[in-house]
């Protein structure tokens, strides 16, 4: 079981926290939110291991974890993720194009009812067939009955491009994307952050969309490029830097993610905490990245003392028990096995 993250039964002696880490040139004082980050990691996978064997409740009794919703350590492995893996990118025509279209309209709305919206009023999404005006029927439609076509994690701003509503503006922005072939450009980079850079010229996809929708397309087999390979810190992680080290990590938060991704094996083992990983597979970039964003909103009640940047103090999304059981369905490509 996991105790409160600040006295949890460690599997070993625990050391202090370190009284600086070095990173690209800078000299870091770690608060004790350095310390929480690892804690919630190793706390927030056991949650996660225990929810998919099937172990009964509790599964936590740490007060915050039960309280609000965090997100799994590996963002692969969150519900949203996990859907647009096995029934987005993994279903239907393999052709890149396709792939590329339906990964994107997936996630413009990030919305597992929108895209089941679709599929039942279209049958299979493909843009070999793709028409405006059905689309538009049917989203259309569902936004007259006041049903929400869009998640709430997190703002995907509408692109100024001459329609009335926000989704009819997206279906535009994609029509545009395949216009302009973006689907060959992507495929043809030759780093991820060369697919990002592609994405984030596109109208409305800032920084941190053009990387969620990188790591998003980086799920499908045709792409070839690592986890590790680049990171782009969204506000959220920002947040959590300033929490964990400071103002003196700001500029450098996408180097202080890479220490953290290098530097994990260390940590854990410094603290005696137990983390396995994802089948073995340790965090990566985005996972670390993501993990800052959680670990701010756990600071936010944990370590009220400590400031961020937006200023924020409540966590706003309370935990509600899913029935319905997980899964565990990975990019073939990465080789997770057990």
């Amino acid at each position: 079981m996991v105790m409160l993250l600040q006295d949890r039964q460690t599997s070993g002696p625990a050391e202090t926290a370190p009284r600086v880490v070095r990173v690209s040139g800078r000299v870091l004082q770690p608060t004790p939110v350095f310390d929480t980050y690892w804690r919630f990691a190793s706390a927030r996978q056991e949650v996660y291991e225990g929810r998919l064997v099937g172990r009964p409740q509790p599964w936590t009794h740490d007060p915050i974890l039960s309280q609000y919703r965090f997100t799994n350590c590996y963002r692969a492995a969150d519900r949203v993720s996990q859907t647009l893996i096995a029934d987005v990118i993994y279903q239907g025509s393999q052709e890149w194009e396709e792939v590329f279209f339906r990964t994107l309209l997936f996630k413009v709305f990030n919305k597992e009812s929108t895209w089941q919206l679709l599929t039942r009023e279209l049958g299979e999404v493909r843009w070999d067939v793709y028409d405006y005006g059905a689309y538009d029927r049917v989203l259309s439609g569902a936004f007259a009955k006041s049903q929400r076509l869009y998640s709430a994690a997190y703002i995907v701003p509408p692109p100024q491009l001459g329609e009335r509503r926000k989704h009819l503006n997206h279906l535009r922005l994609l029509e545009m994307m395949m216009a302009t072939r973006a689907a060959e450009r992507v495929l043809g980079a030759a780093t991820m952050r060369e697919v990002y850079e592609v994405l984030l010229s596109y109208p409305a996809l800032g920084p941190f969309l053009a990387y969620q929708f990188t790591i998003d397309l980086n799920y499908a087999s045709e792409m070839p490029f690592s986890e590790m390979d680049f990171v782009m810190p969204g506000p959220g992680a920002r947040d959590g830097i300033r929490k964990c080290f400071g103002r003196s990590a700001d500029g450098i938060e996408a180097d202080v993610i890479r220490y953290m991704a290098d530097s994990q094996q260390e940590h854990f083992t410094r603290l005696g905490l137990p983390f396995d990983g994802l089948k073995g597979r340790p965090l990566q970039l985005i996972d670390c990245q993501n993990l800052f964003c959680e670990v701010d909103k756990y600071a936010r009640v944990a370590h009220p003392e400590i400031a961020g940047i937006s200023g924020r103090s409540r966590i706003k999304q309370s935990y509600r028990h899913d029935v319905a059981p997980l899964r565990a369905w990975f990019p073939p490509k990465w080789g997770l096995v057990g």
